[in-house]
């Protein structure tokens, strides 16, 4: 019986899975079938020569009989051999190549070694035994008998409509009997046929509905399918957690050789560095809110200069990822603020020089 929380539909790995087990949905009864419709056409495409061929052997057979004994290797079982192969051969043929066919459309090739490993059910009398008078054992068997029953009504129909046929076919000569139990039988074998044809189609669907039964999941099975094919969430989250704070911690330790950092002022913070041997300045680290003050609080520590421009450190933050160059629709305003930058240091440091000369002065001036 399902179990009744096993209402998910199988998943990729499970299926994949089962089909390693070997687990596929095949039909011995529509492979059956159809390699028996394969072998009645051929027969039927060769009819025509059957009277022929098979009138002029035994024709052949009994003027070599006259004159030939029957051994082992005579020419009379030597011919007789190659008619029945040359009858025999092209219908088995064609049954194995349907059945193959058949069974591949099925299911594809499986080659599944878990299913051939040596297992001690498939060999304890007691576990046959419990197979044989199990529910599933009656359950073949009342499908075995209900088309054999089908085939047995249909032959009894058959006859019964043409009984005034068998009947006056005491009147008839040799040819005009075969010719009537030749009808008589094609006729009871392409029905019956058909009949085992839509009970194979029936049988394939009762088993593809019991495999996908059998192969339903509960939802704690895809969870933990999910945890042993992509790692356990809780891991995942840790792990992406020690990423984040292993770039932020890279991003502020670049923050200390940026020449500027661009702030919104408050929630964004943009650290750019520019030197002479390079095209086009480098974002080096970005930041929103806290992360945002860490960086500005490493710039006031290393003497960075810190502009605020609302715009340009959005546009930043949203359109430059960590490493890259900026964009040139923002080189005219990065390079304002460059200029900005450069000539605040160019006055800091004619500032300080000032200061050292003054200081050098005053001590010059000094009596000694």
């Amino acid at each position: 019986m399902a179990d009744a929380n096993k209402t998910e539909q199988a998943t990729p790995r499970q299926r994949r899975r089962a089909r390693e087990r070997g687990q596929v949905t095949r039909s011995r009864e529509l492979s059956g079938a159809l390699s028996m419709a394969a072998a009645a056409g051929v027969l039927w495409l060769m009819g025509h020569e059957i009277v022929p061929r098979w009138a002029t052997f035994f024709r052949s057979a009994l003027d070599s009989s006259t004159s030939d004994s029957l051994e082992p290797g005579g020419p009379v079982l030597f011919w007789s051999s190659i008619e029945t192969l040359h009858w025999v051969v092209p219908v088995l043929i064609a049954a194995l190549i349907v059945a193959l066919a058949a069974s591949l459309a099925q299911g594809g090739f499986v080659f599944a070694p878990e299913a051939l490993a040596p297992k001690s059910e498939r060999i304890s009398p007691a576990a046959k035994l419990s197979q044989m008078v199990s529910l599933a054992a009656l359950s073949n068997i009342l499908k075995s008998l209900l088309p054999f029953a089908a085939i047995l009504w249909i032959g009894y129909a058959c006859i019964r409509s043409h009984w005034a046929l068998i009947l006056g076919s005491g009147y008839a000569n040799s040819r005009q009997f075969a010719a009537m139990i030749g009808a008589l039988i094609l006729e009871i074998c392409w029905k019956s046929g058909l009949v085992m044809l839509a009970w194979a189609g029936v049988d394939y669907l009762l088993l593809w509905r019991k495999s996908e039964g059998d192969l339903k999941m509960s939802r704690q099975d895809i969870k933990d399918e999910l945890k042993e094919s992509e790692g356990n969430p809780a891991s995942k989250a840790r792990i992406r957690k020690l990423q984040r704070q292993s770039r932020r911690r890279q991003m502020l330790k670049a923050t200390e050789q940026a020449t500027v950092v661009v702030t919104n002022p408050t929630h964004y913070a943009v650290a750019l560095r520019y030197a002479d041997n390079m095209a086009a300045p480098v974002l080096v680290a970005k930041g929103l809110d806290v992360l945002a003050a860490k960086i500005k609080k490493v710039a006031a520590k290393h003497d960075i200069p810190i502009v605020e421009n609302k715009p340009l450190a959005q546009a930043l933050y949203k359109g430059v990822e960590v490493g890259d160059s900026i964009p040139a629709a923002l080189y005219h305003a990065v390079a304002e603020v460059l200029v900005m930058v450069y000539k605040a240091q160019a006055e800091l440091k004619a500032r300080a020089a000032r200061r050292r000369n003054s200081v050098v002065s005053q001590g010059a001036a000094r009596p000694i």
